[in-house]
């Protein structure tokens, strides 16, 4: 048996929402999560993005906000995104922090959940840290801080710490590097496997952010892999073993992507062998 985890930012209702949403949806069908992780969740008075996805699919959802979201379109109207959790159980207990700023004011923030699951308690954290290629600093800052959070609310008893999201790096920089224990910060240290390297196929990079989407292309940024799910060191008998990882959300349909980021699907053991 196995614990079914995705992670993909939403980038809001940006382009064509009502196509994007039917892929999101397709793929939600096709993997069956347990647990998701969504960036760029919007909430404005009209809807609630998170909601509308899952209509009718019976998942416990929490929420937190990042930073405030204005749109014009028809009139002006405002709200905010932030990042949301979605779960098969319930969800016991949860707690958000506001996590540290870079000077320009950009807003970010983590929401750690505990989940009820049938094998025992679960912690799952999901993230959204700052975009900008030069704010490698703020990134190691921010990392310290959810990670923090992540292992702080770990069940004693139970699963190893999850920790979903978009984290905006690559895999070598700083602050994925000490996410995953090959590296210190500020004399401090932790250990999350990497769910997509742990499986991956040696051939493939894993770009979660790539040119080839027309919604990503028109940042002029470089392919890179930026979305991960992280998961703390298996428990004795295997309990948390990474099974699978692999890229998801990642094909177009008559010229419509689901997101402009692609998303990361993990399988985890959640039974002791």
């Amino acid at each position: 048996m196995a614990l079914k985890i995705l992670s993909l930012n939403l980038w809001h209702d940006a382009g064509d929402w009502p196509a994007r949403a039917k892929l999101v949806r397709e793929w939600l069908d096709r993997l069956d999560p347990d647990l998701i992780g969504f960036q760029e969740a919007l909430r404005v008075p009209r809807f609630d993005q998170v909601e509308e996805l899952l209509d009718g699919r019976g998942m416990h959802v929490d929420y937190v906000k990042a930073s405030d979201f204005w749109k014009k379109g028809g009139e002006h109207e405002a709200g905010d995104v932030g990042n949301a959790v979605a779960s098969r159980w319930p969800i016991t207990s949860r707690e958000a922090c506001v996590l540290p700023s870079s000077p320009d004011g950009e807003r970010r923030a983590a929401l750690s959940v505990t989940v009820d699951a049938p094998f025992g308690p679960v912690g799952f954290t999901v993230t959204h840290l700052n975009w900008r290629l030069h704010h490698g600093a703020v990134r190691e800052q921010q990392v310290q801080a959810v990670c923090e959070l992540a292992l702080r609310r770990a069940p004693e008893q139970g699963f190893p710490p999850i920790l979903a999201g978009d984290f905006n790096a690559e895999p070598e920089s700083a602050e994925i590097r000490y996410v995953t224990g090959h590296q210190s910060l500020n004399g401090s240290s932790v250990c999350f496997l990497d769910a997509w390297a742990r499986e991956a196929d040696p051939v493939d990079r894993g770009f979660t952010w790539a040119n080839r989407n027309p919604n990503a292309r028109g940042e002029l940024e470089p392919d890179r892999r930026i979305d991960y799910v992280f998961v703390g060191l298996p428990k004795r008998g295997g309990l948390g073993q990474i099974l699978r990882g692999r890229v998801v959300c990642d094909e177009e349909r008559s010229g419509v992507w689901p997101s402009d980021h692609f998303g990361v699907y993990a399988e985890l053991r959640s039974e002791l062998t």
